[in-house]
């Protein structure tokens, strides 16, 4: 895997401390509970969590519904071994947990009903952003539904001087495209419809917000 692997908080010395940031600056439980609800995972549904992380996401779509075929995909491979302990600790439902990159998915053409993805999309610059949605699409069966959770432009002058804190964290370049509102416009670009955003979090960091879409059926 060449491709240079940017960790969860920027700095492989952080990793470990991923999921309490998380938890306390983002409002995790809320917006990913929201997340789970629009998602609405069905028996035998085949869900592929993008970016999986340390897989609290994925464990949440597994206990909401067990008969659901779902599979997570990281391209780092500390916090792929955080979810698999994670797992074990908890004795959750079996969720697969692989290593791969984002524009590169190892999955077969329409093999995945839904795609679900939360706070990655700022890490990639613009060309690598459209890589990803492209491989999205490629992997999404017709009618399958895209559901994503990222950063986006500030909703007043409070959450756009908050969000500067992502800005120099993560660069400016990766998440110019999140913090100018061009979001929906990518999603659009590639081939998706019925793009929405279905709602917004105010955060210590800034705006952050559930979007969803559609391949084409």
């Amino acid at each position: 895997m060449p491709d240079v692997i940017v960790p969860a908080l920027g700095r492989q010395w952080l990793t470990g401390l991923y999921d309490p940031v998380l938890r306390f600056t983002t409002r995790e439980r809320r917006f990913k509970s929201r997340l789970l609800d629009q998602l609405s995972p069905g028996p035998g549904e085949r869900i592929l969590d993008l970016a999986s992380g340390t897989g609290t996401f994925a464990l949440a779509v597994a206990a909401r519904a067990p008969g659901v075929a779902l599979v997570g995909i990281d391209a780092d491979a500390e916090v792929l071994r955080i979810a698999a302990r994670k797992q074990a600790a908890g004795n959750d439902p079996s969720v697969p947990f692989v290593r791969g990159l984002s524009y590169e998915l190892p999955f077969a053409t329409g093999g995945f009903d839904q795609v679900v993805s939360s706070l990655f999309l700022h890490h990639l610059t613009t060309a690598d952003t459209i890589r990803t949605l492209s491989e999205i699409v490629r992997v999404l069966r017709p009618g399958g539904q895209f559901h994503l959770a990222d950063w986006t432009r500030g909703t007043d002058p409070v959450m756009r001087a908050l969000s500067v804190s992502i800005r120099l964290l993560d660069g400016a370049e990766t998440t110019e495209a999140n913090f100018a509102g061009k979001l929906p416009a990518l999603l659009a670009g590639i081939g998706l419809e019925n793009v929405r955003e279905r709602t917004s979090f105010r955060t210590v960091y800034g705006t952050l917000a559930l979007f969803s879409a559609e391949r084409a059926a």
